[in-house]
């Protein structure tokens, strides 16, 4: 396995939209292992492929406190259930900063596992958020894009800035 590097805001390949994966092989398992790795290794609860800047629609998460139930999403879709819900959300790709954002609090969600399996779930709480979180990367959509303007340019500015002297 691999870590692999995560893009940071405001990088531009964050905005590419991700493309369906067309065979469940072992070089997506690979990936799927190598994304859970980094996931892991950088203290998140969700990595989309986007964010390692591999274009194909792959997530992985995991929500435990032990770290010991990984799910994989490749292809997700879903479908918007429910009343909305404002809640504090952060990013790999948005490092350090935290910001409420609103999305449903319940999903429908149909995708395959690490071994091309189809399956569904509904979820809700944090996993229905997390799931909405990490298929918007796959679309080339941040969180950051539901904030104000002037609340999204002082982020970028930060980071910007972070860039440089980290360069």
């Amino acid at each position: 396995m691999a870590r692999l590097e995560i893009l940071e805001f405001p990088d531009p390949r964050l905005r590419t939209k991700a493309q369906p994966v067309a065979v469940v092989d072992a070089a997506i398992q690979q990936l799927v292992d190598d994304m859970l790795e980094t996931m892991y290794d950088a203290d998140g609860i969700g990595l989309a492929a986007t964010q390692v800047n591999v274009h194909k629609r792959v997530v992985v998460m995991d929500l435990s406190s032990a770290r010991e139930e990984p799910r994989v999403l490749i292809n997700p879709e879903i479908e918007l259930l429910g009343a909305t819900v404002e809640s504090q959300e952060g990013c790999l790709s948005v490092p350090e900063f935290y910001e409420p954002v609103t999305r449903h609090e319940r999903i429908r969600l149909e995708a395959l596992d690490r071994d091309g399996q189809p399956y569904e779930l509904e979820a809700e709480g944090l996993l229905a958020v997390c799931i909405q979180h990490e298929c918007d990367h796959l679309l080339g959509k941040l969180f950051v894009d539901y904030l104000s303007g002037l609340k999204r340019q002082r982020i970028r500015k930060k980071l910007e800035k972070r860039h440089r002297q980290s360069a």
